[in-house]
């Protein structure tokens, strides 16, 4: 595979495997002197890290950080950060049934149809395990974006699992860091979705997920018309992640069933410039950002790897059922939340030095 790298400025390649000795990230273009350590990117891997609680995988990885180039005194020297993450807990054996037979939903039969052959163990480069290395990539992104804009917050959070909602209505911020699946609503409604997805996995079930990421505090005026859009970016950027099937910008699909005077977000002139009515953009217009929150949301596919038979094939054309072994989260969406945030770090930074390379302080102003 060559297409292993993405950002304009802000440039991320990750590498590795699920069951390799180790994946990782090369990030160039961070600016220099931003202040980065592996005990600060190892904050938000402690987030992805799986094997914490019974609602994830039970694949027990430190996840620990190390950095091997590019940060000198613990600040950022402007050269490549190569960021390395040690694989320790693999069980290859778990895969050895699945070698010669394609999981169904699964990128086993794509790969090995484009290429010929394919790592089955845990999945190789499709399996979620490769999202670590965006994490820690995303921990640089969020260290150089503190430097340039303060106060700037990305938070992500889950709004449905298969049958769950959350209550928008007692929607609470503090919340999210509070449960294991990161909604924002207190522990009873987590308590119901837990009773839920241990219905599931005890049914030798899977299920799929919505997860919304917002970015509060961005500047307005980053993005670029047409091709160079902020919506595009963090569209890709999502879509990206293993497993997301859709991907929506601020009122997403739900926008074709409003009229034009429901839709506009009306503008008013505020004391500290330009301000909206509402936000059913998600904070771009014209994929150049308003100054209000930028929304992005996605859905994540019910996790392929079930212990329920599938019908499928071999390599050799033969019929076959397939039950997969292992130790598989019945929701990849919980640990995807980690993963978006990372996301839409590298693509709001990215943006920020794009903006600061062609406008510089030369904004245009209103009032």
């Amino acid at each position: 595979m060559s297409v292993n790298t993405f950002g304009h400025l802000f440039r991320v390649t990750t590498w590795g495997e699920s069951h390799g000795p180790a994946l990782g990230a090369t990030v160039d273009g961070c600016p220099p002197n931003v202040p980065v350590t592996a005990e600060m990117l190892q904050v938000w891997l402690d987030k992805r890290r799986p094997g914490q609680n019974k609602n994830t995988t039970q694949r027990n990885e430190p996840d620990a950080v190390k950095i091997l180039s590019g940060v000198f005194e613990d600040k950022t020297t402007g050269t490549p950060i190569q960021l390395m993450i040690e694989n320790t807990d693999q069980r290859s054996r778990d895969y050895g049934e699945i070698s010669q037979t394609f999981r169904p939903g699964h990128a086993d039969i794509t790969y090995h149809l484009k290429y010929g052959n394919r790592d089955y163990r845990g999945g190789g480069r499709s399996s979620a395990r490769e999202t670590a290395a965006r994490v820690a990539a995303g921990g640089v992104a969020r260290e150089a974006i503190k430097a340039l804009v303060p106060g700037l917050e990305i938070k992500g959070y889950m709004t449905r699992m298969g049958d769950m909602e959350i209550d928008r209505a007692a929607f609470d911020w503090d919340a999210i860091e509070q449960n294991d699946f990161w909604i924002p609503n207190g522990p009873d409604k987590a308590a119901e979705w837990e009773a839920y997805l241990q219905s599931l996995r005890k049914a030798h079930d899977s299920v799929g997920a919505e997860i919304e990421v917002v970015a509060r505090g961005v500047p307005a005026g980053i993005g670029a018309p047409v091709y160079g859009k902020l919506d595009t970016d963090l569209a890709a950027a999502m879509m990206s992640i293993n497993a997301v099937k859709g991907v929506e910008i601020g009122e997403g699909m739900a926008a074709a069933r409003l009229k034009g005077t429901e839709n506009a977000d009306e503008i008013y002139m505020g004391a500290n410039g330009p301000e909206y009515s509402s936000n059913h953009a998600g904070g771009i217009l014209g994929g150049i950002s308003t100054g209000q929150d930028v929304v992005v949301r996605f859905a994540v596919k019910p996790t392929s790897s079930i212990l329920t038979p599938r019908k499928s094939i071999r390599i050799d054309g033969t019929e076959t059922e397939v039950i997969t072994k292992g130790r598989h989260d019945p929701c990849v969406g919980i640990r995807a939340v980690p993963v978006a945030e990372a996301m839409m770090a590298c693509v709001i930074l990215d943006h920020l030095l794009l903006h600061r390379g062609q406008i510089g302080e030369n904004q245009g102003t209103i009032g």
